[in-house]
């Protein structure tokens, strides 16, 4: 990693107040669009908003405010874009958590959806969020951008959704319990599974703003499939030495499982190793835009260095 972008050993990197503030935002943006648990059917929209209000580190709203703003876009127009990715981020954590996936019975420090309120009602909970994302994007006046533009957004956050996204990466997930997968094959899994999501936060951000500049999507798409990567590896970090009430999920649980993690293939040294370098890669697949994508740089940074 390049020098000046560690944090201290054993310290835990702090969001700069403009990156708080945003959250904060996104929060705001998030219980606007969701819909009032008082409304029929008071059980469902109950279950949409536990799963999506409470709690967790905003990370794809951040990217897609971070990214919007390296051009220029003014807020309002990424609010609805925000509020759509943390959406689809929270439908995924639904269906992941079920019983027939990966079995989880705590999140974000409290009961998953299905604990709570059965599992028929987690997924329906998982199925209408997905279709609110697609409304935002779909319907939000504040995203002024052409018409060509705002299909491509759909198109772009589609992409992340299905089986070249998210939900392949599940179904190599759930084939890969048991199994002795290689480096290679480890990566392809989390490219979809977790990578997916967080590279369309970015290209999302940068649609909005009305960038076309294929360049400038690409380095952002090359960013986002390092810090995508680097994110799961952390992840995979923490599940071996990390606490469960720091995490706010079972720690060990992967291990548990059987399940295929960069530490049981790479081993632990290793795996700091390639988060230390995927950061390295993030951060200079932005360096052209300069000072516009110094939240982009803050967040790399953040994800490498994260304890929960």
């Amino acid at each position: 990693m390049t020098r000046g972008v560690r944090v201290a050993e054993g310290a835990m990197p702090e969001l700069s107040a403009e990156l708080i503030a945003l959250s904060a935002r996104s929060d705001e943006a998030l219980a606007a669009a969701l819909p009032d648990e008082s409304q029929p059917p008071t059980a469902l929209h109950r279950a949409m908003r536990y799963s999506v209000l409470g709690g967790g580190k905003r990370l794809r709203p951040l990217l897609v405010y971070a990214t919007g703003s390296a051009f220029s876009a003014p807020l309002t127009r990424l609010d609805a874009v925000a509020a759509a990715v943390e959406i689809i981020h929270a439908y995924s954590l639904i269906h992941d958590d079920l019983p027939a996936m990966d079995n989880d019975d705590l999140r974000r420090g409290r009961p998953t959806c299905h604990v709570a309120f059965g599992e028929a009602m987690a997924i329906l909970a998982g199925d209408a969020l997905q279709a609110l994302a697609f409304e935002l994007l779909a319907n939000d006046e504040a995203i002024e951008v052409d018409a060509a533009i705002r299909v491509s957004m759909l198109r772009t956050l589609a992409r992340a959704c299905g089986s070249v996204g998210m939900a392949g990466g599940q179904a190599f997930d759930l084939a890969a319990v048991g199994q002795c997968l290689s480096a290679s094959e480890l990566e392809r899994m989390h490219v979809h599974k977790t990578g997916a999501l967080i590279r369309a936060s970015i290209r999302l951000g940068a649609q909005a703003a009305g960038c076309v500049d294929e360049e400038k999507l690409e380095a952002l798409d090359r960013y986002g499939h390092c810090i995508g990567l680097a994110f799961q590896i952390r992840d995979d970090i923490l599940d071996v030495e990390g606490v469960s009430e720091k995490l706010g999920k079972t720690a060990g649980k992967d291990v548990a499982a059987n399940k295929p993690t960069y530490p049981a293939i790479l081993g632990l040294d290793a795996s700091r190793t390639a988060l230390h370098e995927l950061t390295h890669q993030a951060l200079q697949a932005i360096e052209p835009l300069g000072a516009a994508a110094a939240q982009l740089r803050e967040l790399a940074i953040f994800v490498a260095e994260r304890h929960a």
